[in-house]
Formats: C-alpha cells, structure tokens, sequence
C-alpha cells in the first residue's frame, strides 16, 4: 500500500487516452514489485 501513495492518489493526465496509459504503467509498476517480493524457491535432490 505505500507504494500505491508514492505513486500518488489521483490521475495527473486530463485526456482519457493518456489516463489509461497512466494506470497501466502504475500496474506494471505495482506488478514488478510484486514479483521482486515473491521468493524463487528449488527443487533440491
């Protein structure tokens, strides 16, 4: 969730087009963390 504040709590773009592109990349942001957060894990033997 702190990360969604950084990221600010309103859209900064007025037209619509540049609105969606706005929200996919915080997705693609919040994904990437996600994704540095999730442990690889092995199989050993």
């Amino acid at each position: 969730m702190h990360c969604v504040k950084l990221m600010g709590q309103s859209l900064m773009a007025r037209d619509f087009d540049r609105q969606v592109a706005e929200i996919e990349v915080r997705i693609a942001v919040l994904n990437r963390y996600t994704a540095l957060g999730i442990p690889v894990t092995e199989a050993v033997g």
